[in-house]
């Protein structure tokens, strides 16, 4: 398995995530409840950013730099992970829900320049090899 097609096939995941939580987040009526689902939110996209910094982001930084979206690419996690991070210390509801929609509708964007710019890149900079070998670290990494 190529290492985009699995980040793809966890961005799929992603996606249907997003949606819950862009269909229920009106229904959540306490701040407990927010918190739980932007701690979920925050320690999935801990884990697959982690994966993709480690086995593709290396291969890719100086193409990306290059393009001119290194830079905002970084920002973008960071608002990402402020936005998430500020749904524990928001005193209200309707804030906490503001924080966590902002959260996913960033997250939405930053993915979808990675499914249009990151992982075509990829295809194109890093050999079959390399790409299908990357593909095996992470299949041993979620066995493991």
């Amino acid at each position: 398995m190529k290492i985009t097609d699995a980040l793809l096939a966890e961005h799929v995941v992603f996606h249907t995530l997003f949606d819950h939580i862009e269909t229920s987040i009106s229904g959540l009526k306490t701040l407990g409840e927010i918190r739980v689902m932007a701690d979920l939110l925050e320690s999935m996209l801990v884990q697959h950013s982690k994966s993709e910094d480690e086995l593709l982001m290396n291969y890719l930084d100086d193409s990306i730099e290059q393009m001119g979206h290194r830079e905002t690419f970084h920002e973008e996690h960071e608002l990402i992970e402020k936005h998430l991070s500020a749904v524990r210390s928001a005193r209200g509801i309707k804030l906490a829900r503001k924080l966590l929609g902002d959260a996913v509708v960033g997250a939405r964007k930053h993915f979808d320049k990675e499914e249009r710019l990151i992982f075509p890149l990829a295809e194109r900079v890093i050999s079959y090899h390399n790409i299908m070998k990357l593909g095996q670290n992470w299949l041993e990494k979620k066995a493991s």
